[in-house]
């Protein structure tokens, strides 16, 4: 069977020893919506907000992103089949940014796995270490930051293990505008540098 994604440029490809190629490719929201709307609406990704949103909707939101030049979505694959969702922005244009005081170099991160049955010990943690590569390196940058909603426990372990250091916990604001709605937040701030990230 033909790799329905192999047309999409790569943004990252890096073979990870032991696990397999991940690569980063550009979100395709009317090509994907199909895939990302089984993913948000399941009850693990109640913390991603799109639970009880249609496939239109998801579609919507996604083609909104992509007309923005501070917020991109991409997905990743592992030797060829979707594993993640990532969203990158720039903290400075985000709601986020409100609640802490931004550096040059940071870049935030919202990262949604995929469900995987059967996943090896060590899965997730080498899925999250390329994408640091990716984030750091690819898009030269120094600082991640990431926003877990507080009550999403095994969100914030996950980034505390990969090293991330835990900031403030936060309340980000209500976003209400004509396109994107996001209630209040109280969020979990962390922070990985690429100094801590390839440190090991």
């Amino acid at each position: 069977m033909s790799d329905p994604y192999a047309p999409r440029t790569a943004l990252h490809e890096q073979v990870v020893d032991g696990f397999g190629t991940v690569r980063v490719v550009p979100l395709d929201p009317a090509a994907d919506a199909p895939l990302l709307h089984r993913w948000v609406s399941g009850e693990r990704a109640a913390f991603w907000g799109m639970n009880g949103l249609t496939e239109r909707q998801v579609a919507g939101i996604y083609a909104h992103m992509a007309t923005l030049g501070t917020h991109h979505a991409h997905l990743v694959l592992k030797d060829g089949t979707p594993a993640a969702l990532l969203q990158t922005y720039e903290p400075g244009a985000d709601r986020v940014g409100d609640c802490y005081p931004v550096e040059p170099g940071d870049i935030g991160v919202h990262l949604l796995i995929a469900p995987a049955d059967g996943a090896q010990p060590g899965w997730t943690a080498a899925l999250v270490g390329a994408i640091a590569v990716y984030v750091l390196v690819g898009l030269d940058r120094t600082r991640v930051v990431v926003d877990p909603d507080v009550a999403n426990e095994k969100a914030v372990a996950r980034f505390l293990r990969q090293g991330f250091t835990a900031g403030p916990v936060v309340v980000l604001p209500e976003i209400d505008l004509p396109d994107v709605y996001l209630p209040e937040k109280k969020a979990q701030l962390a922070f990985l540098t690429r100094e801590v990230a390839f440190a090991r």
